[in-house]
């Protein structure tokens, strides 16, 4: 009896441990979102991506209650559905904030989007809870799914977007869940289950068409039936009833989709999966001329690898090498089978897809951020291998594994110091590349969320009433949105012919310099003179010109 209750108080002792560690990381990252979120800019596409919510609440509301509608006078200021030329985009995420917006912020923009900005961290940390969750049942242990999570958070890019993209790291973070809905519905499929899973897809879709691909990994994982489950159904009805209640949760949380005719829903759907996007891409000091130049096969790879730290890179070798293998062993959990099958897939086939189709891609390797979390679960599958290792017989390993484990925490601590040091611009980071490589070979703020500092510092330091500016104008604009309303109308913008070409009406030129690898000389009408620069981690992100 005394030997069962000491068992019994060292689980209880062990679940309490697992409690505070688990539930003080995500109430720490919860409290850091609360801290952070009001130092980012606004991106190139949030207001856009507002006005997508907007349309699609206009279009709503003119179906219930078209009277009310024709009273409001901002509801002219808001194009119809047909009209607007991104009403196919998802707004998963957009129409729930547009009402947000309404109830809340009470058309004062600078309020609405630090609202913004915590609701998109918010999804984020959901995100990294499901990967936490993926992790922890794909490796047995709690830990090693705290290990994955943290090394999400440890990824300054997704962590510096995870406030303003409400796009990729939305979709990410959905379709994260997503996979964690499917394996749980894997494990026992009950039809609660299975309606989650369906919940969570057409949320994932509804954000991004994208989101489609999660039926290649849903349908054959549910007809192919557990053998271990302790309940048991028939896999066709399964299958039936999850693409069932997908597809009418996909209609009904996209209003877009209500305003088509069958006809129009099939002309539209090449759009929604290939959005037919023109313009400059810089990679590897190159610029290419999207779509009429194509991308090299080598794009997203070569983006991953040189914005994630290069100890999870190599984890995350090891970690494919080690699921490969594990696939084969017969003599492994069905489940730890299925999630590595699962893992694999969700890295390499969306990479395949892209290598083979060359879909339209650009400002890094964004739209395919989702497959990030794979890549996050097989590092951490790599870590616990060399973790493994380190205790073996072997001499060699015994020496090797700890040392190849405690590069990684130094190399862990050192993005955490950098991600510090460059705040709130982690999203120029760059794992191994000298400033003046990253500079030469590769798109760096491209969201413009640099404008903002950069208009706050001209209003700091010039007291003219009203001060003429020029610059790239969407990035312009959106970063005004987050200052006082007094400060907002001080500022003239004076367009130019190109955002490459100063106007010469305009005292300040601001720029994040874009495609021209950091050099104002490259411009074709000279500046003016340097008056402020932002540095990110070595890197020049931003220079305010004045004449």
């Amino acid at each position: 009896m005394s030997v069962f209750l000491s068992a019994v108080l060292v689980r209880a002792q062990h679940r309490h441990f697992r409690t505070l560690s688990v539930g003080g990381f995500f109430g720490l990252l919860l409290l850091l979102g609360l801290w952070l979120h009001r130092d980012y800019g606004v991106s190139a596409d949030e207001p856009n991506n507002h006005l997508n919510g907007l349309v699609q609440i206009k279009y709503v509301a003119q179906l219930f209650f078209p009277e009310k509608v024709q009273q409001q006078p901002s509801a002219a200021l808001i194009p119809d559905i047909r009209q607007f030329k991104d009403s196919d985009h998802g707004v998963a995420f957009e129409l729930p904030l547009a009402v947000l917006s309404f109830v809340f912020t009470h058309n004062d923009s600078r309020a609405f989007y630090f609202m913004r900005h915590l609701c998109n961290f918010f999804v984020f940390v959901l995100g990294v809870y499901a990967l936490y969750t993926l992790a922890r049942w794909y490796l047995r242990d709690w830990r090693w799914g705290l290990l994955a999570a943290v090394l999400l958070v440890l990824s300054p890019r997704f962590f510096a977007e995870a406030f303003y993209n409400s796009k990729d790291i939305v979709f990410m973070a959905c379709f994260a869940m997503s996979m964690a809905t499917l394996v749980y519905a894997w494990q026992r499929p009950t039809t609660a289950r299975i309606l989650l899973h369906a919940l969570a897809t057409a949320l994932a879709v509804d954000v991004r068409a994208q989101g489609v691909l999660l039926f290649l990994f849903s349908l054959p994982l549910l007809l192919l039936a557990n053998p271990l489950a302790t309940v048991r159904q028939n896999p066709l009805k399964t299958a039936t009833l999850y693409v069932g209640a997908s597809l009418a949760l996909i209609v009904a949380g996209w209003p877009y989709l209500w305003s088509l005719s069958f006809a129009e829903l099939w002309q539209a759907s090449d759009k929604i999966s290939h959005y037919p996007w023109s313009g400059p891409v810089l990679y590897l000091g190159h610029v290419f001329r999207v779509p009429t130049e194509q991308l090299p096969w080598h794009y997203i790879p070569v983006w991953l690898f040189v914005t994630t730290p290069v100890t999870y890179s190599l984890a995350a070798g090891l970690g494919i090498i080690g699921a490969i293998l594990a696939i084969t062993r017969t003599q492994h959990l069905p489940l730890q089978r299925c999630i590595n099958l699962l893992t694999l897939l969700w890295l390499l086939l969306p990479l395949g897809i892209v290598i083979v189709f060359h879909p339209i891609l650009y400002n890094g390797w964004r739209h395919l951020y989702f497959i990030y979390p794979a890549f996050i679960l097989l590092a951490v599958h790599g870590l616990k291998l060399l973790y493994q290792a380190a205790k073996s017989a072997a001499l060699f390993w015994r020496v090797v594994a700890p040392v190849l484990l405690l590069i990684t925490g130094a190399e862990a601590g050192y993005t955490l110091w950098r991600m510090a040091k460059a705040h709130p611009y982690e999203n120029v980071y760059f794992s191994f590349l000298s400033p003046q490589k990253a500079e030469q070979l590769f798109e760096l703020d491209y969201w413009g969320l640099s404008y903002r500092e950069g208009l706050e510092w001209v209003l700091a330091h010039d007291t003219t009433q009203t001060i003429t500016f020029c610059g790239k104008g969407g990035y312009l604009e959106n970063n005004s949105l987050l200052l006082p309303v007094e400060q907002r109308a001080r500022l003239l913008f004076i367009p130019s012919d190109t955002y490459a070409s100063p106007s010469a009406k305009a005292r300040y030129f601001l720029t994040a310099y874009h495609y021209y690898g950091g050099k104002p000389q490259h411009y074709p009408v000279d500046p003016g003179q340097e008056v402020y620069t932002i540095y990110a981690d070595g890197l020049r992100i931003f220079s305010v010109f004045r004449r």
